[in-house]
């Protein structure tokens, strides 16, 4: 049986890592209703609540330069070419073809069948063709990270599996931190899961 270390342990310790308070700055009229906030050190953290998340993870793919790290409990397709979890797949290939370095990490367990390992595998085959570079956790332990980190500077941070139901239709919540500092360390945690 697999380990699973919950993320709602791993969110506070990555945010203690932040420097000081960070008061939040409402969303101006007209513009998206996300919340930031930020320090005085220019570290912001911006709320991503459900259907927000994809948006502002294809800006930061499509504008990525140095460097794209993902790491997914689940990233599941279906075919459809306007689904986001489609989109996404296709911006990562479109980030490699334009010479971006893209890894990603995927959950794989010790169970023969499973639904996870069968969308996990599929992904990484379609992934791998467009040039991305794909690693599996270790089977005996549970990966239930969704984390993104994009050039050494902004991480996702949160519940959003990449699947359609959890980009559109799901009440999920993350974060968006940009921060070089906390970038390194969540990209340390990465290396470590494979």
């Amino acid at each position: 049986m697999k380990r699973t270390v919950p993320l709602i342990l791993v969110i506070p310790i990555l945010l203690s890592l932040l420097p000081g308070p960070l008061p939040v700055a409402a969303a101006r009229p007209g513009e998206a209703s996300l919340e930031t906030a930020a320090d005085s050190k220019g570290c912001a953290v911006t709320l991503l609540k459900n259907r927000d998340y994809f948006s502002a993870l294809c800006e930061k793919i499509r504008d990525a330069r140095r460097q794209i790290v993902l790491a997914f409990f689940l990233f599941r397709t279906n075919g459809r070419p306007n689904s986001y979890p489609e989109i996404l797949l296709a911006e990562l290939g479109r980030a490699a073809r334009r010479g971006v370095p893209v890894t990603v990490v995927l959950e794989q367990d010790d169970r023969s069948g499973s639904t996870v390992n069968r969308d996990n595998r599929d992904v990484a085959e379609r992934l791998k063709q467009a040039g991305v570079e794909i690693h599996f956790d270790a089977p005996k332990r549970t990966t239930h990270a969704k984390i993104a980190v994009i050039d050494r500077r902004y991480c996702f941070i949160g519940s959003h599996n990449l699947t359609a139901s959890a980009l559109r239709y799901n009440n999920e919540l993350s974060v968006l931190i940009d921060s070089p500092a906390l970038a390194d360390s969540v990209l340390d945690y990465i290396r470590g899961l494979y």
